[in-house]
């Protein structure tokens, strides 16, 4: 068997309520920051996406050279990486720690070689050096409080200008970059600054919803935009590629386009009136494609021909995901994630797309997701509670049912019961009434269900076999071979083997009608099975860990396996085969996701 990587959905960008959220473009792609990675994501060929995870800390910022050739990203810590976009291999180039404290924004200048940095800090609040060496090629002074965004002058002689908390916008001249002057036309943060790509000018927005126009060479003001203004705090402006128009993106949660000459309001869009709906970043990706991001996470696409609505919404997860299941069981490209901050996301496969699925969601960690023969699917989460997903997978059902206590694990037996392990507890129900309680001497960790078939693992490394008949759970055998708590079990779609994973990182098969150990060589993972998923012929299994690896096993030759190493930096939290692990030409197209909450999709080329 072997692998190769297919396509990746990425996650959206990071936000937080009240700060402006850098977004940048470079060609047909845009660039930000997500969780500790950064994203550089084809608007026009979504498979073609690229995920950088060099960052220890989450990341803040992240700009691709004027060149296209390298890519600078930056963290909470204050270190900067310096690598290389070209090829696959991501080569870095530098690594500087150029404040103590985040990385708010960063940019290049016209040669690429220089690059200036600027955020929180002890010393001092930006820093200016050389892309290769990481050494002065300036000093960045002038600001009291927290600088929020840089942008420099690409032309000769080259310009920059900062803006920060103190309500003031500092003029740079360069190379070797010094303090030239202080422009005091704002009243509140300054949140976004950003240079023309002429470099005739640069414009300001701010908290106090003013926007102003500067020349580019002396740092004068030009003008106020006044003709139909924000409402509340602007976050971010961008340019068009022609120097003529700019975009921005407010806290009102309207998105407006100007005329640069005139100063006049061209077209506004209306995104709606909750909270989720507030514009934070936006960044302006070729001639005709306007993006901005909402707080939610959402990246609104617009195009200024048509319309007064997005043209593309682009959703997904902000958050790790914990838990994958297919939309329906057995042959689909189709399939759901649960999130760490409580949302469902549902996935297409063929078109390449991801949806929030509608309705009352938990309110927070979804923690198991599973699919029953009918096609609905539940969750559970840390608010307490299981919820139903209707069959198209679309929206949730607007009742619930609450568990006794906080739920670990999910599995639905061939009749349709749900059973929720939980901390100290077993529960089942049935169109939303529970009809089983049960209080085990050991603690419940994990549980499976296949047909009339119920596993239970313990935190004493043990696993219970019963045989469910639709009223009582009976105890037919103890299972036992696991080195560590038991964490995630699954029953082959035949029926015929058991798959038991624990917190040490070994997979054990157990034989369901013998009710004794199958194998146990199946030892390669070093941290906590999290997910397991079985082909629809039940001969290979697919196995996710904390490690970051997967690994796809042979039922049929059981010394053979493949390897998916750093499959998904952080950890491996879900694993699922697409349309049952089949396909005409012998290979099967599998999921995962984790910690950085990207999905990635690999087509694996089994042992014949």
């Amino acid at each position: 068997m072997s692998f190769k990587k297919l396509e990746i959905f990425p996650t959206n960008p990071t936000t937080t309520r009240g700060e402006s959220t850098k977004l940048s473009s470079s060609k047909d792609k845009i660039v930000y920051a997500s969780g500790r990675t950064v994203v550089i994501r084809d608007l026009k060929n979504p498979g073609a996406t690229t995920i950088y995870s060099g960052h220890i800390q989450n990341t803040t910022v992240a700009r691709i050279s004027p060149s296209g050739y390298y890519c600078a990203s930056a963290d909470v810590t204050g270190k900067v990486n310096v690598w290389d976009v070209v090829g696959e291999d991501q080569i870095l180039k530098g690594e500087y720690r150029v404040l103590s404290g985040r990385v708010n924004d960063l940019a290049w200048d016209g040669e690429s070689k220089r690059i200036i940095a600027v955020g929180d800090g002890k010393e001092k609040f930006g820093s200016a050096f050389m892309m290769d060496t990481g050494s002065s090629t300036g000093e960045i002074i002038g600001h009291s409080k927290v600088i929020n965004a840089v942008s420099i002058r690409h032309q000769r002689p080259f310009r920059a200008a900062t803006a920060g908390d103190d309500t003031q916008i500092i003029f740079h001249t360069g190379a070797p970059y010094k303090y030239e002057k202080t422009i005091s036309t704002h009243t509140k943060f300054v949140q976004d600054i950003q240079y023309a790509a002429s470099g005739d000018h640069f414009v300001s927005v701010g908290s106090d919803s003013k926007i102003f126009l500067y020349d580019g060479k002396t740092g004068d003001t030009v003008a106020e935009f006044t003709d139909s203004p924000h409402k509340g705090t602007i976050f971010a402006a961008s340019w068009s590629p022609d120097s003529k128009q700019i975009f921005t993106s407010s806290g009102d949660r309207t998105v407006k386009l100007w005329d640069a000459q005139t100063q006049k309001a061209i077209t506004t869009w209306t995104l709606g009136t909750a909270i989720e709906q507030q514009q934070v970043g936006n960044t302006w990706n070729g001639d005709n494609v306007l993006v901005s991001l909402s707080i939610s996470g959402d990246l609104n696409v617009f195009d200024p021909r048509t319309g007064d609505k997005p043209v593309q919404i682009l959703t997904a997860p902000q958050k790790a995901v914990n838990a994958i299941t297919p939309v329906h069981e057995g042959s689909t490209s189709t399939f759901l994630t649960g999130t760490a901050d409580g949302r469902v996301y549902a996935y297409n496969g063929d078109q390449k797309s991801s949806t929030v699925v509608e309705g009352k969601t938990h309110s927070n960690n979804v923690s198991g997701l599973a699919t029953a023969k009918d096609g609905k699917v539940y969750s559970i989460g840390f608010d307490d509670h299981v919820r139903e997903i209707d069959a198209d997978g679309s929206s949730f059902v607007p009742a619930a049912v609450a568990t006794s206590t906080q739920p670990k694990s999910i599995a639905i037996a061939g009749d349709g019961t749900v059973f929720v392990g939980e901390i100290g507890i077993v529960e089942a129900f049935r169109s939303n009434q529970k009809v089983l309680e049960q209080k085990p001497s050991y603690q419940p960790s994990a549980i499976g269900a296949g047909g009339s078939f119920v596993a239970i693992g313990g935190e004493d490394r043990k696993v219970r076999l019963n045989e469910w008949d639709g009223k009582a759970l009976k105890e037919l055998a103890v299972l036992e071979g696991n080195q560590g708590q038991v964490s995630a079990l699954s029953f082959s779609p035949d029926g015929k083997y058991l798959a038991s994973g624990d917190s040490s990182g070994k997979v054990i098969l157990f034989d369901v009608q013998e009710r004794k150990l199958f194998t146990s060589r199946w030892a390669h993972h070093s941290a906590r099975i999290n997910s397991f998923s079985w082909t629809e012929d039940s001969r290979h299994l697919a196995s996710g860990s904390l490690d970051t690896h997967v690994y796809i096993w042979s039922t049929e030759k059981l010394m053979k396996n493949v390897p998916i190493k750093n499959a998904g930096p952080g950890g491996i939290n879900g694993v699922l085969w697409l349309n049952g692990g089949k396909s005409p030409n012998g290979t099967g197209k599998l999921a995962s996701t984790g910690f950085d909450g990207v999905v990635r999709i690999w087509e694996v080329k089994f042992h014949t």
